[in-house]
């Protein structure tokens, strides 16, 4: 019979230990952090296919994303999906591409703590060349990276606050890959 009493005391023990790991994990998974896996190449060179970046879900709960953060969000064009850019304009910027280059409120936006020099900016659907536009109240102008392989704002236009899901912290996964994220701009 003790051996009975101590094979429940132990299973007991080993059931309250995983629940409370579980209750810990789901807390910072909801509240606090999240994984995502980069999927394709429109941020290359900063974020490659298949890496994973810790989001911080804290500080757009605390703020909102600044010029140059990168942030996940679900996509406009299939909300069943996420995606990672880079804010180029916030409410109240306006945002315009001329000749290649991208302007914000009518300045030329330095772009080369993270794009190399010679990458040209294209317009598209939603920005045409030449026509600025005003970001509203309550949404980001985003762009990739790797302009020419980027589905973005310029397409199908701005990201509301409400489809931000966090800002990228940390690249954890490749190990060799590992690195915080930062802003250029702070």
């Amino acid at each position: 019979m003790e051996i009975v009493r101590k094979i429940y005391t132990f299973l007991l023990d080993i059931v309250q230990t995983l629940l409370v790991a579980a209750a810990v994990f789901l807390v910072i998974y909801m509240f606090l952090f999240r994984p995502f896996e980069v999927n394709g190449e429109s941020m290359y060179p900063n974020f490659h296919d298949k890496e994973y970046v810790l989001t911080n879900l804290i500080a757009l709960r605390l703020g909102n994303p600044k010029l140059g953060d990168v942030v996940v969000f679900k996509a406009p064009p299939d909300p069943e999906k996420d995606y990672i850019k880079r804010v180029i304009g916030v409410a109240g910027d306006t945002v315009m591409i001329k000749d290649g280059n991208v302007y914000l409120n009518n300045q030329l936006l330095d772009e080369n703590a993270f794009l190399k020099s010679d990458v040209k900016t294209y317009a598209g659907a939603f920005l045409k060349e030449g026509v600025p536009v005003a970001i509203p109240q309550g949404e980001y102008f985003v762009m990739g990276d790797n302009r020419p392989y980027s589905s973005d704002s310029r397409e199908w236009g701005f990201v509301k606050q409400s489809e931000l899901i966090g800002e990228s912290l940390f690249v954890y996964w490749p190990i060799t890959a590992a690195k915080f994220v930062s802003n250029p701009y702070k």
